[in-house]
């Protein structure tokens, strides 16, 4: 039954119109026909509002699977930066030459590229685009979930304009912060960083042939990330108050700053686009889901973006609940049933956790300034470095291509 704009009870409402909820509500929609009704509640002004997002995210293979089995990737591959190689750095910003301890050729076991750097507000748009103009999907918004009542037979909504949506589940993808976990009375644990991350666009005078770079500097991590046009960006893990003089800069300082860290690696450096920046924590919920209830997305793994993949866990979340759900529905299940929600968080919860805390431990570790410190993971770092096997395992898990993995990231339909 199509939803419209006074449609107040839906299949499945969705807080945050984010890269998890929308491909939730692609994969729904593809695997289940145009009788199912979803409602989006986003905080932007409509499906087709301009996207001001400066990040760029690595979408590793198994995420490109589930993107492909979705039918967006086609929309994206033309805008796609495939990544040739990714070199690991333990260095301070004074060095020079910032020595390479670690590198991998980015390359899955088939031969296809283990990663491809996507602009975040292209990954938006072509998700966006796959759901617009369906009778039975309904964007609410501008609006912001802010209260949620869940009961045996629905959840209902509340949004802060006074308006009360209802549906048999409520899905949770409203970020960190989800008002939508707090009020479901999930229980959180975490702690910031001290770091801020700061993100911008830079164009190279010399080819970068598609090489990422993550330097570990004591302040925290410092990402090339090559996109098209020979141009990268830059995702900056800074110590807040070196983080604030840096944001200060005028344009030219900024460069200048970015200069001394990239150290000249791809020729002359210049900027080609806004920074951005934004407080780092870590945000774990206790549980992922309730009664009629489902966290996914930042709401369910607020992780370090050290490693680059939050987006990745969730496209991973997404695809996971599609196919619960999907199972469910085709034997007449209910949408908010407590079993196969169970199902979905034991499927993702420990994925969500380890992954959490490796990215937790690995920004710990290489923040420490010790020069002996610094000698042993240079000399841990130089170990993997030539053990062929073991560098295929890492990258085959970042590339989510290990694990109990869901149909769509195999590339099979739900």
């Amino acid at each position: 039954m199509p939803g419209g704009a006074d449609t107040t009870r839906y299949d499945v409402a969705i807080a945050g119109g984010s890269f998890a909820g929308l491909a939730l509500a692609r994969g729904l929609l593809q695997a289940l026909g145009p009788d199912v009704r979803i409602a989006i509640v986003d905080r932007s002004a409509a499906p087709a509002a301009p996207i001001n997002d400066g990040r760029a995210f690595a979408v590793w293979a198994g995420a490109k699977a589930t993107l492909d089995s979705l039918g967006v990737w086609s929309a994206i591959a033309n805008v796609a930066q495939p990544l040739t190689s990714i070199e690991i750095s333990d260095s301070v910003v004074s060095d020079g030459i910032k020595q390479t301890r670690l590198t991998y050729d980015a390359k899955t076991e088939s031969g296809e590229p283990a990663a491809f750097m996507v602009p975040a507000s292209v990954l938006s748009e072509a998700l966006r685009a796959s759901i617009a103009d369906r009778p039975s999907i309904t964007w609410i918004a501008p609006a912001e979930a802010e209260t949620l009542t869940l009961g045996e037979r629905g959840a209902r909504i509340g949004l802060r304009d006074g308006r009360v949506i209802e549906a048999a589940l409520c899905v949770a993808a409203d970020g960190k912060t989800s008002k939508l976990r707090d009020a479901a009375g999930i229980k959180t644990v975490g702690h910031g960083y001290e770091q801020t991350g700061i993100v911008a666009t830079v164009a190279f005078s010399e080819p970068h042939d598609g090489v990422a770079i993550q330097h570990f500097f004591p302040g925290g991590p410092f990402a090339i990330l090559p996109l098209q046009n020979n141009r990268a960006c830059i995702t900056w893990s800074a110590a807040r108050s070196d983080a604030e003089r840096v944001l200060a800069l005028d344009d030219a300082a900024f460069q200048a700053e970015l200069d001394m860290r990239i150290g000249g690696r791809f020729g002359a450096v210049s900027l080609a686009g806004p920074r951005q920046s934004w407080p780092l924590d870590i945000v774990l919920p206790r549980a992922l889901i309730a009664r009629r209830f489902v966290l996914m997305g930042d709401a369910a793994h607020g992780v370090h973006p050290v490693a680059g993949q939050g987006v990745n866990l969730a496209l991973r979340d997404a695809a996971a609940l599609i196919e619960v759900l999907s199972d469910a529905a085709r034997v007449g299940g209910d949408f908010g049933d407590g079993v196969h929600l169970e199902r979905y968080q034991r499927w993702r919860r420990f994925d969500s956790l380890m992954s959490a805390s490796i990215y937790d431990g690995i920004n710990r570790v290489f923040g420490v300034d010790d020069m002996m410190l610094r000698a042993g993971r240079g000399a841990a770092l130089g170990l993997v470095d030539r053990l062929g096997a073991v560098k295929k395992t890492i990258l085959a898990e970042a590339a989510g291509l290990t694990g109990e993995l869901p149909k769509l990231a195999r590339g099979l339909p739900v």
